[in-house]
């Protein structure tokens, strides 16, 4: 996993919490990288994983909401550090599609080694759009405070329903967005 994503998170716990509050879940976790986290960096996921559960239990907030959380704050932060790719599009829903055609392209050229999810999106006649999120890691809350985040960047009030067809450690989650 990218270190960015370590980063941001820190970042995150130490502005909804304290800088108390990342020290403690990175002594309590005991990463095998000791904390020490820089952008550019690959880390293995268990590390996000004893991070996050640890923040959930010094906390008492549950996992999915932190989740939720942490994929709402990468929203804002994606859009400051790439306002290029959000500035092309005025919709959420004309957004969305570019992550899996464009984005991704562009992450796996500047990072081979990177695992991202597989989204695949569809507009329904009857106006709702459906996002499947695929991923080896069990990520689709943070897939929806992403989505949710980027519906607030272009200021549309949507509903997010998802069925979770998630089974043998393969997630696998259909989003499906209405304009409310």
């Amino acid at each position: 996993m990218k270190g960015i994503v370590f980063t941001e998170f820190l970042e995150m716990v130490e502005d909804k919490f304290s800088a108390d509050t990342v020290d403690t879940i990175i002594e309590e976790a005991d990463p095998p990288s000791g904390g020490a986290y820089t952008a550019v960096g690959t880390y293995d996921f268990a590390e996000m994983a004893s991070l996050v559960t640890e923040l959930s239990r010094t906390t008492g907030v549950g996992l999915p909401e932190l989740l939720k959380t942490f994929g709402y704050h990468m929203a804002g932060r994606f859009e400051a550090m790439y306002p290029d790719y959000f500035a092309e599009y005025t919709s959420v829903f004309d957004f969305l599609p570019t992550v899996e055609d464009r984005i991704h392209i562009d992450v796996r050229k500047l990072y081979p080694d990177a695992e991202l999810p597989t989204m695949i999106c569809e507009m329904k006649e009857n106006g709702d759009f459906t996002l499947n999120y695929q991923s080896s890691r069990p990520l689709a809350d943070f897939a929806e405070g992403l989505i949710s985040g980027c519906a607030d960047y272009y200021k549309e009030q949507v509903t997010i329903s998802k069925i979770d067809r998630s089974q043998d450690g393969a997630t696998d989650v259909e989003f499906t967005l209405r304009k409310t």
